[in-house]
């Protein structure tokens, strides 16, 4: 089988990064996969296909994702808030790598990657990862306290619209009459699964649950003393790390996590990585260090490895691949119990899920796993004398064991392998 995978976006963040961990994976495998991007940065691998890698298709792409943007000015008002329409994108039917696929996988297909009107030319079975909110929605990743989504959308208050018939139900107008019908949709977790099932745009479609991945052969747990040493942390002090793209995107739900640090019993260092704004940072009510945006595996390895606790105050969330990763490190989370995080903590076990959103439970997590943390470490107890990474205490061990048996990589390729199969009439 051969399968093209279309990811928009660049492959090193983001959505992006599970979509490109998955293709792997499955080269592993022994599948034949390509990817299709306008990343420009393809990690050197050839069977990565980018349209940016010369001065047109850089300027194509260019003025695509920037028409896209310019839909929105017309709503003077609007949140300064990704919004995307997929009214513009690059036409993969013409190209070679289509022809010679069985199966199209569509993932995160926005930043004028694909026009969805190119989707009613595919002749081939599609499959399309949800990686967040935006397949159901008229032009939202994320709807919050909207639940448009849920009747064809009209009045976006994410546009500041006030008309039925604006440019979110032109969206979902345009779903609509172009998204083929016999489409597998898959959510990275059960939440965003249903979202789509109860959605007006698929209701009647095939829709299926496979979590995220994550590569546990990258993320992987080093000993505490050596990663605080090479980051120039304390070698003894309680340290709880939170860390996403942007502290400011509105769905991460960092204005809890400051109301929680306020309420913490305990005295960590605070460490933060990601872009941290001053007008952020500074209401910290507790010393932190900032490890800026983390670029390379290895960086985040180090710092998910330094910490005793990390902490993901999403109020929404498709999955939450840095929980995923933390955990693959050994290092428990506390996040609220909902959305997709919920999918991937068992409480009181590899972490703690607070009350969504109470910022005074999200404390309470947060004193729990650090005391946790500083609990007994596997080497200690004879029956697991062979464990791997001995060094970490019994919740790391479970963190890390789920992160393995459930986010892999590889766990995920051998799903869609399955599906593949399926969808080709294969057994």
């Amino acid at each position: 089988m051969n399968i093209l995978h279309i990811i928009g976006g660049h492959l090193s963040g983001g959505a992006a990064r599970g979509a490109y961990w998955l293709h792997r994976g499955l080269l592993e495998l022994g599948v034949s996969s390509k990817v299709f991007t306008n990343s420009r940065e393809t990690h050197g691998d050839t069977t990565v296909v980018s349209i940016t890698q010369n001065k047109k298709g850089k300027l194509f792409a260019l003025v695509r994702e920037q028409a896209d943007f310019l839909l929105q000015t017309f709503y003077s008002n609007r949140k300064r808030i990704i919004f995307s329409t997929g009214f513009f994108g690059s036409d993969f039917t013409r190209t070679k790598s289509y022809k010679e696929a069985d199966i199209v996988h569509l993932h995160w297909i926005c930043s004028g990657m694909v026009n969805i009107r190119h989707l009613s030319r595919v002749n081939k079975p599609i499959v399309w990862t949800m990686r967040d909110m935006w397949p159901m929605t008229g032009g939202c990743h994320y709807a919050m306290e909207c639940e448009g989504y849920l009747t064809g959308c009209g009045k976006c208050p994410q546009l500041d619209s006030s008309r039925e018939l604006d440019l979110s139900r032109l969206v979902v107008k345009r779903k609509q009459r172009r998204i083929p019908k016999n489409i597998k949709l898959i959510g990275i977790s059960r939440w965003l699964s249903e979202c789509a099932r109860k959605s007006a745009l698929f209701q009647d479609f095939d829709i299926r649950t496979i979590h995220n991945n994550v590569n546990t052969q990258d993320f992987f747990p080093v000993h505490k003393p050596i990663a605080r040493q090479i980051l120039g942390l304390p070698p003894e002090r309680p340290i709880i790390l939170a860390g996403t793209q942007n502290f400011k995107d509105f769905y991460k739900g960092f204005t809890d996590y400051l109301m929680a640090v306020r309420q913490l019993k305990s005295d960590p260092l605070l460490l933060l990585f990601g872009k941290s704004p001053s007008d952020i940072t500074r209401l910290l009510s507790r010393e932190y260090v900032s490890l800026g945006f983390l670029h390379d595996t290895v960086s985040l390895r180090l710092a998910y490895s330094a910490a005793d606790v990390f902490v993901a105050p999403s109020r929404m969330d498709a999955f939450g691949k840095t929980l995923a990763e933390s955990m693959a490190c050994g290092t428990p989370v506390v996040c609220f119990d909902a959305t997709g995080p919920k999918d991937i903590v068992d409480h009181k076990i590899n972490g703690y899920k607070a009350k969504p959103f109470d910022a005074e439970d999200l404390a309470r997590g947060m004193d729990w796993a650090l005391n946790e943390s500083s609990s007994t470490r596997v080497s200690d107890f004879k029956q697991k004398q062979d464990a791997d990474f001995s060094f970490l205490t019994e919740i790391g061990r479970q963190a890390r064991e789920k992160a393995v048996r459930q986010f892999d990589s590889k766990v995920a390729s051998k799903r869609y392998v399955e599906l593949y199969r399926e969808i080709l009439g294969q057994k």
